[in-house]
């Protein structure tokens, strides 16, 4: 009997053991496999984490530009800070043409056929210069054309970049219409006479200044839109003579040429001085014939 009852304890507290062991088994594999799953999870999510806050924080996310970013960010070659690069271009032409009032009448036409004109223009008989004014785009265009009025000499072009001054000028006008329109409202707003005057002058400054920087900002778009060329032309030199006076032919050549230059000379000096032969030479002619008529007399009485 009592074998009987230590066999069935026996029995049971090994099927519990049993049960125990394999409940912490299925444990440790659900655990396994759930922080696994987790981990992946979280994986998956983590890149997305700035965003999900974001939203959660109720911003938008929002797109970083290069201004934004100062220093740091990448600015496409031929633009600074977002602005196109301006560029004041000119140029000068010095060239030769065989007939001066020609070349600037083409040079004129060469102006208003590419939407141009002509400016300061100064001329005389050895040469002429021509201020052609153009716009940008034709620039090259107009100087080829206008090397074809004659030999070229010289040929220059400048351009002075204009960007940072474009952009302040830009910006000070912004700056300036709003100042303009809170004095305006100020204006407005005002009660008493003495308040009125004051704001009055101050919008009177504040309108001239930004008329003089609106001056500005056209002035400088007129300089960037435009190019002028500065056409200096003068007469072409005349080819030079082929040396012939080599050989028996050109040393007869030279001694005619020399034997005229000296009668020419001559027969000059000669007609210089027939005034003067006239007006001392009858005096002293007629004093002469006096003086041996006077002595032929005397001869003659004491003969």
């Amino acid at each position: 009997m009592r074998s009987r009852w230590t066999r069935a304890w026996a029995t049971f507290l090994l099927c519990g053991v049993l049960a125990v062991l394999v409940s912490g088994c299925t444990g440790d594999d659900a655990g396994s496999a759930t922080s696994g799953q987790a981990g992946g999870e979280y994986a998956g999510r983590a890149p997305a984490a700035p965003d999900a806050a974001g939203s959660e924080a109720g911003v938008a996310p929002q797109e970083i530009r290069p201004e934004d970013q100062g220093a740091k960010a990448t600015v496409p070659l031929g633009r600074v800070g977002g602005q196109d690069r301006q560029l004041a271009r000119s140029a000068r032409l010095d060239i030769e043409a065989a007939d001066l009032a020609d070349a600037v009448a083409r040079a004129r036409d060469i102006a208003g056929e590419v939407g141009g004109y002509t400016g300061q223009e100064r001329s005389d008989l050895h040469s002429a210069t021509v201020e052609v004014v153009v716009p940008s785009d034709e620039l090259d265009a107009t100087l080829n054309r206008l090397s074809a009025l004659g030999e070229v000499v010289a040929r220059e072009q400048h351009a002075r970049d204009v960007t940072e001054q474009v952009v302040d000028v830009r910006s000070r006008v912004q700056t300036q219409q709003a100042s303009v329109a809170r004095v305006r409202e100020l204006l407005d707003r005002a009660n008493s006479i003495s308040e009125i005057t004051s704001v009055e002058a101050e919008l009177t400054s504040r309108e001239a200044e930004l008329e003089s920087l609106k001056s500005r900002q056209e002035a400088l778009a007129g300089s960037v839109a435009m190019s002028t060329v500065t056409v200096s032309i003068r007469p072409a030199a005349a080819p030079v003579a082929a040396d012939s006076g080599t050989g028996i032919l050109g040393g007869l050549a030279a001694g005619w040429q020399a034997f005229l230059d000296v009668g020419a000379g001559t027969l000059t000096v000669l007609a210089a001085m027939l005034p003067f032969l006239v007006l001392l030479g009858l005096p002293v002619a007629l004093l002469v014939w006096w003086l041996l008529r006077r002595r032929r007399t005397v001869a003659a009485l004491q003969k």
